[in-house]
Protein backbone atom coordinates (compact mmCIF):
# COMPACT_ATOMS: atom_id res chain seq x y z
CA UNK A 1 0.00 0.00 0.00
CA UNK A 2 1.33 3.30 -0.83
CA UNK A 3 1.98 6.08 1.58
CA UNK A 4 -0.93 9.25 0.82
CA UNK A 5 1.40 12.41 0.28
CA UNK A 6 -0.46 15.86 1.40
CA UNK A 7 1.27 18.76 0.55
CA UNK A 8 0.51 22.30 0.93
CA UNK A 9 2.41 25.01 -1.62
CA UNK A 10 2.07 28.22 0.10
CA UNK A 11 3.42 29.67 -3.19
CA UNK A 12 4.07 33.51 -2.45
CA UNK A 13 2.20 33.85 0.82
CA UNK A 14 2.98 34.65 4.29
CA UNK A 15 4.46 36.46 7.31
CA UNK A 16 6.28 35.74 10.36
CA UNK A 17 3.14 36.30 12.22
CA UNK A 18 1.26 34.28 9.69
CA UNK A 19 4.16 31.39 9.16
CA UNK A 20 3.75 31.28 13.05
CA UNK A 21 -0.10 31.18 13.89
CA UNK A 22 -0.30 28.63 10.84
CA UNK A 23 1.64 26.15 11.63
CA UNK A 24 0.92 25.88 15.31
CA UNK A 25 -2.59 25.41 14.37
CA UNK A 26 -1.15 23.08 11.45
CA UNK A 27 0.79 20.96 14.65
CA UNK A 28 -2.32 20.64 17.13
CA UNK A 29 -4.69 19.86 14.00
CA UNK A 30 -3.03 16.92 12.75
CA UNK A 31 -1.65 15.55 15.75
CA UNK A 32 -3.80 12.83 15.81
CA UNK A 33 -3.91 12.10 12.06
CA UNK A 34 -1.93 8.51 11.28
CA UNK A 35 -1.34 7.07 8.03
CA UNK A 36 -0.80 10.44 5.88
CA UNK A 37 2.79 12.31 5.50
CA UNK A 38 1.76 16.00 5.88
CA UNK A 39 4.36 18.19 4.33
CA UNK A 40 4.17 22.21 3.97
CA UNK A 41 6.13 24.23 1.14
CA UNK A 42 6.64 28.03 2.70
CA UNK A 43 7.90 30.69 0.58
CA UNK A 44 12.12 30.60 0.92
CA UNK A 45 12.13 33.23 3.29
CA UNK A 46 10.11 31.34 5.96
CA UNK A 47 11.63 27.98 5.58
CA UNK A 48 14.39 29.07 8.62
CA UNK A 49 11.26 29.93 10.94
CA UNK A 50 9.16 27.10 9.78
CA UNK A 51 12.00 24.46 10.92
CA UNK A 52 12.74 25.57 13.83
CA UNK A 53 8.71 25.42 14.65
CA UNK A 54 8.44 22.09 13.67
CA UNK A 55 11.20 21.62 15.35
CA UNK A 56 10.12 23.53 19.03
CA UNK A 57 6.76 21.32 18.71
CA UNK A 58 8.15 18.21 18.20
CA UNK A 59 5.83 18.20 15.36
CA UNK A 60 5.20 15.30 12.54
CA UNK A 61 5.21 17.64 10.11
CA UNK A 62 7.26 17.22 7.24
CA UNK A 63 9.21 20.89 5.54
CA UNK A 64 9.58 20.96 1.79
CA UNK A 65 10.19 24.27 -0.86
CA UNK A 66 8.67 25.23 -3.80
CA UNK A 67 11.86 25.60 -6.15
CA UNK A 68 15.41 24.47 -6.14
CA UNK A 69 18.75 25.37 -8.54
CA UNK A 70 20.73 22.85 -10.50
CA UNK A 71 23.48 24.26 -8.68
CA UNK A 72 24.67 23.58 -5.06
CA UNK A 73 26.79 26.48 -5.07
CA UNK A 74 28.84 29.59 -7.06
CA UNK A 75 27.47 32.79 -9.39
CA UNK A 76 24.25 32.15 -9.17
CA UNK A 77 22.50 35.81 -7.70
CA UNK A 78 18.56 34.96 -6.25
CA UNK A 79 19.12 30.91 -6.47
CA UNK A 80 18.96 28.25 -3.71
CA UNK A 81 20.49 25.24 -3.87
CA UNK A 82 19.43 21.74 -2.83
CA UNK A 83 22.27 21.88 -0.26
CA UNK A 84 20.64 24.30 1.39
CA UNK A 85 17.36 23.11 1.24
CA UNK A 86 18.90 20.21 2.96
CA UNK A 87 20.37 22.57 5.57
CA UNK A 88 16.91 23.79 7.18
CA UNK A 89 15.81 20.17 7.06
CA UNK A 90 13.09 20.40 3.40
CA UNK A 91 12.94 16.85 1.99
CA UNK A 92 10.60 17.50 -0.42
CA UNK A 93 10.68 19.85 -3.30
CA UNK A 94 8.22 21.31 -5.89
CA UNK A 95 9.63 21.54 -9.07
CA UNK A 96 7.77 22.17 -12.48
CA UNK A 97 4.76 23.67 -11.23
CA UNK A 98 2.96 25.65 -14.51
CA UNK A 99 3.42 28.70 -12.75
CA UNK A 100 7.17 28.06 -13.29
CA UNK A 101 7.34 27.07 -16.03
CA UNK A 102 4.75 29.88 -17.33
CA UNK A 103 5.80 32.53 -15.57
CA UNK A 104 9.85 31.54 -15.53
CA UNK A 105 9.65 29.95 -18.83
CA UNK A 106 11.15 26.69 -17.22
CA UNK A 107 11.19 23.88 -20.36
CA UNK A 108 10.83 20.39 -19.58
CA UNK A 109 14.10 19.82 -20.26
CA UNK A 110 15.53 22.21 -17.27
CA UNK A 111 12.36 20.72 -14.86
CA UNK A 112 14.26 17.06 -15.46
CA UNK A 113 17.62 18.89 -14.76
CA UNK A 114 16.01 20.12 -11.36
CA UNK A 115 14.95 16.57 -10.71
CA UNK A 116 17.79 14.74 -11.41
CA UNK A 117 19.98 17.31 -9.13
CA UNK A 118 17.21 16.78 -6.47
CA UNK A 119 17.73 13.27 -6.90
CA UNK A 120 21.59 13.38 -7.08
CA UNK A 121 21.18 15.39 -3.50
CA UNK A 122 18.81 13.03 -1.91
CA UNK A 123 15.91 14.85 -2.22
CA UNK A 124 12.68 13.91 -3.02
CA UNK A 125 11.43 15.66 -6.61
CA UNK A 126 7.57 16.67 -6.53
CA UNK A 127 7.11 16.82 -10.34
CA UNK A 128 3.98 19.04 -11.31
CA UNK A 129 2.61 18.05 -14.73
CA UNK A 130 -0.83 18.89 -16.25
CA UNK A 131 -2.63 20.21 -19.33
CA UNK A 132 -3.85 23.71 -20.06
CA UNK A 133 -7.90 24.29 -20.77
CA UNK A 134 -7.10 24.73 -24.36
CA UNK A 135 -5.06 21.54 -24.32
CA UNK A 136 -7.78 19.51 -22.48
CA UNK A 137 -10.34 20.80 -24.93
CA UNK A 138 -7.90 19.39 -27.49
CA UNK A 139 -8.03 16.21 -26.15
CA UNK A 140 -4.27 16.39 -25.68
CA UNK A 141 -4.21 15.65 -21.60
CA UNK A 142 -2.40 12.33 -22.34
CA UNK A 143 -0.08 13.64 -25.14
CA UNK A 144 0.92 16.75 -22.87
CA UNK A 145 1.66 14.41 -19.62
CA UNK A 146 3.20 12.22 -21.61
CA UNK A 147 5.81 14.33 -22.58
CA UNK A 148 6.60 16.09 -19.21
CA UNK A 149 7.18 12.44 -17.43
CA UNK A 150 8.97 11.24 -20.42
CA UNK A 151 11.87 14.40 -20.16
CA UNK A 152 12.47 13.25 -17.03
CA UNK A 153 12.37 10.07 -17.99
CA UNK A 154 15.09 10.79 -20.78
CA UNK A 155 17.61 12.27 -18.83
CA UNK A 156 17.68 10.14 -15.83
CA UNK A 157 16.20 7.09 -16.82
CA UNK A 158 13.00 5.09 -15.15
CA UNK A 159 14.52 4.37 -12.21
CA UNK A 160 14.70 7.99 -10.67
CA UNK A 161 11.14 7.90 -10.38
CA UNK A 162 11.57 5.44 -7.14
CA UNK A 163 10.98 7.42 -3.91
CA UNK A 164 9.45 10.38 -6.07
CA UNK A 165 6.36 12.54 -6.29
CA UNK A 166 4.74 13.41 -9.38
CA UNK A 167 1.63 16.01 -8.45
CA UNK A 168 -0.76 16.30 -11.42
CA UNK A 169 -2.11 19.61 -11.70
CA UNK A 170 -4.70 20.44 -14.47
CA UNK A 171 -3.79 24.03 -15.04
CA UNK A 172 -7.60 25.24 -15.72
CA UNK A 173 -8.35 23.81 -11.91
CA UNK A 174 -4.73 25.18 -10.69
CA UNK A 175 -6.75 28.54 -8.37
CA UNK A 176 -9.81 28.30 -9.86
CA UNK A 177 -12.17 27.11 -8.32
CA UNK A 178 -13.12 24.75 -10.97
CA UNK A 179 -11.44 21.28 -10.39
CA UNK A 180 -11.51 17.74 -12.38
CA UNK A 181 -13.96 14.83 -11.29
CA UNK A 182 -12.73 12.67 -9.37
CA UNK A 183 -13.94 10.27 -11.83
CA UNK A 184 -11.40 12.26 -14.65
CA UNK A 185 -8.46 12.59 -11.80
CA UNK A 186 -8.56 8.76 -11.40
CA UNK A 187 -8.58 8.07 -15.21
CA UNK A 188 -5.72 10.60 -16.17
CA UNK A 189 -3.85 9.42 -13.05
CA UNK A 190 -4.67 6.08 -14.29
CA UNK A 191 -3.39 6.72 -17.51
CA UNK A 192 0.40 8.72 -15.61
CA UNK A 193 0.64 5.22 -13.46
CA UNK A 194 0.16 3.10 -16.74
CA UNK A 195 2.70 4.90 -18.82
CA UNK A 196 5.55 5.03 -16.06
CA UNK A 197 4.70 0.66 -16.46
CA UNK A 198 5.54 0.91 -19.78
CA UNK A 199 8.89 1.27 -18.78
CA UNK A 200 9.10 -0.47 -15.38
CA UNK A 201 6.13 -2.18 -13.73
CA UNK A 202 7.57 -1.87 -10.15
CA UNK A 203 8.71 1.60 -10.54
CA UNK A 204 4.96 2.18 -11.40
CA UNK A 205 3.53 0.75 -8.83
CA UNK A 206 5.34 2.35 -5.75
CA UNK A 207 5.38 5.96 -7.60
CA UNK A 208 3.00 8.23 -5.10
CA UNK A 209 0.75 10.41 -7.66
CA UNK A 210 -1.09 13.30 -5.85
CA UNK A 211 -3.81 15.52 -7.85
CA UNK A 212 -4.04 19.36 -7.56
CA UNK A 213 -6.21 22.20 -8.64
CA UNK A 214 -8.93 23.50 -6.07
CA UNK A 215 -8.48 20.87 -3.63
CA UNK A 216 -10.80 21.49 -0.36
CA UNK A 217 -12.26 19.33 2.46
CA UNK A 218 -15.81 19.37 0.68
CA UNK A 219 -14.40 17.21 -2.34
CA UNK A 220 -10.94 15.58 -1.12
CA UNK A 221 -12.81 12.14 0.04
CA UNK A 222 -13.91 11.61 -2.88
CA UNK A 223 -10.41 12.23 -4.85
CA UNK A 224 -8.66 9.79 -2.51
CA UNK A 225 -11.21 6.92 -2.45
CA UNK A 226 -9.59 6.72 -6.13
CA UNK A 227 -6.89 3.92 -6.53
CA UNK A 228 -4.60 5.94 -8.40
CA UNK A 229 -5.08 8.85 -6.49
CA UNK A 230 -2.56 8.73 -3.49
CA UNK A 231 -2.80 12.12 -1.91
CA UNK A 232 -3.10 16.30 -2.95
CA UNK A 233 -0.70 19.28 -3.30
CA UNK A 234 -2.95 21.99 -2.08
CA UNK A 235 -2.94 25.64 -2.76
CA UNK A 236 -5.37 27.68 -1.04
CA UNK A 237 -6.80 25.58 1.59
CA UNK A 238 -3.25 24.71 2.75
CA UNK A 239 -3.40 28.47 4.30
CA UNK A 240 -5.80 27.10 6.62
CA UNK A 241 -5.05 24.62 9.32
CA UNK A 242 -8.44 23.39 10.31
CA UNK A 243 -9.16 22.97 6.06
CA UNK A 244 -5.65 21.64 5.35
CA UNK A 245 -5.88 18.99 8.72
CA UNK A 246 -9.29 18.09 6.95
CA UNK A 247 -7.94 17.17 3.87
CA UNK A 248 -4.78 15.37 5.12
CA UNK A 249 -7.24 13.30 7.24
CA UNK A 250 -9.44 12.10 4.32
CA UNK A 251 -6.48 10.71 2.71
CA UNK A 252 -5.60 8.36 5.72
CA UNK A 253 -8.96 7.36 6.29
CA UNK A 254 -9.50 6.52 2.81
CA UNK A 255 -6.04 5.15 1.95
CA UNK A 256 -5.55 3.20 5.73
CA UNK A 257 -5.02 -0.42 5.36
Amino acid sequence: MRRPVVMGNWKLNGSKAMVTELLNGLNTATADIDGVDVVVAPPALYIDQAERLIKENASKLILGAQNTDVNNSGAFTGDMSPEMLKDFGATHIIIGHSERREYHEESDEFVAKKFAFLKENGLIPVLCIGESDAQNEAGETESVVSRQIDAVINHCGIEAFNGAIIAYEPIWAIGTGKAATADDAQRIHAFIRSHVAKHDAAVAEQLIIQYGGSVKPENAQSYFQNPDIDGALVGGASLKADSFAAIAAAAAEAKKA
